[in-house]
């Protein structure tokens, strides 16, 4: 009878920590993208202050923002890996309300996961996984 609790045991334990473990492959797509929410909505504030249009652009593997001075945003990606598929351009402003946008990215690494980046033109940029 202990012997069977003693399994028991050990099976939940067990059951626990392989619910706790995280895919790791897809965590550096997944600070990318919500670094690029991030970035995204700084340049829509920055565009709402100076009353200029701010354009986002994908360059391969690094992107820009147009608009801002030099060194102000950065536009390197955290991941080697991580590319944009689709378009690679976005309008952040200067208007308080955008139209719908947003940017899928994936990785090299695991080209099977990718994560939205998007704004309804209302709300902030969120990065949110996509469904295969």
């Amino acid at each position: 009878m202990e012997l069977m609790v003693v399994v028991a045991i050990i099976a939940m334990a067990s059951a626990g920590v392989s619910f706790a473990l995280r895919d790791t492959a897809g965590a550096p797509l997944e600070r990318d993208a919500q670094r690029l929410a991030a970035l995204l909505e700084s340049g829509r504030a920055r565009s709402r202050m100076s009353g200029q249009p701010v354009r986002w652009l994908a360059t391969g593997d690094a992107f820009r923002f147009d608009g801002v001075p030099d060194g102000a945003l950065p536009q390197k990606w955290l991941s080697d890996t991580t590319r944009v598929v689709g378009t690679p351009l976005l309008v952040l402003g200067p208007e308080p309300i955008i139209g719908p946008q947003s940017v899928i990215l994936t990785s090299a690494d695991a080209p099977q996961r990718s994560f939205r980046v998007a704004t309804d033109g209302l709300r902030p940029f969120t990065a949110t996984p996509e469904q295969p």
